[in-house]
């Protein structure tokens, strides 16, 4: 009788956990999104009066956006990839290019959230970057994987390319061994 009594003690505490945690993801994912619905009609108001030069901008503001159509992926971009800040949205790459200048716009997202239609990407898709400066178009060129620790993926030349970044695979759980990388070439 005892022994049934602590089991169904487990088995409660249990549930309850699991409940707090399903609750906890459910909160996570809803801040994200409801921080994409706000992030993207301010950025669309800010966009009204478009600014013709590339602007730098500070930690964790508003960036621009990234969308391939196709795939139906739209998201704002904030500058940084800090933990919080790729909760809530892509990131801009610290030291990476600017769209408009020659080098190598870097941008990262979780594969689980809103880089998860990456895993549909195909070469010659149509990615649209748009920031203050304006929009810019991008056409893939390949998709590979690489090793976390290849950072050559974002090395600069004096062309200029977009290279999306997530982490791969895509349905694996927990922290992915690896990176799946988009590369696009400017479209002029």
């Amino acid at each position: 009788m005892k022994l049934r009594l602590r089991l169904r003690g487990v088995r409660c505490a249990l549930a309850t956990f699991g409940l707090g945690v399903l609750g906890y993801c459910g909160y996570v994912l809803a801040d994200a999104w409801q921080f994409q619905r706000e992030a993207s009609v301010a950025f669309a108001e800010e966009l009204a009066p478009v600014v013709v030069t590339p602007v730098r901008v500070a930690a964790e503001r508003i960036w621009g956006r990234v969308a391939v159509e196709r795939l139906g992926l739209s998201v704002i971009v904030l500058e940084g990839t800090s933990a919080a800040t790729l909760q809530r949205a892509a990131g801009h790459i610290a030291g990476t290019g600017m769209p408009g200048e020659p080098g190598n716009v870097g941008i990262s997202g979780h594969r689980d959230t809103f880089f998860f239609p990456l895993r549909h990407v195909r070469t010659a898709d149509v990615v649209t970057v748009t920031t203050r400066a304006g929009a810019f178009r991008y056409r893939v060129v390949s998709v590979t994987v690489v090793q976390p620790d290849d950072t050559g993926v974002l090395d600069a030349d004096e062309t200029q390319v977009l290279t999306l970044v997530t982490c791969y695979p895509f349905t694996f759980i927990g922290s992915a061994p690896e990176r799946f990388i988009v590369r696009a070439e400017r479209v002029i």
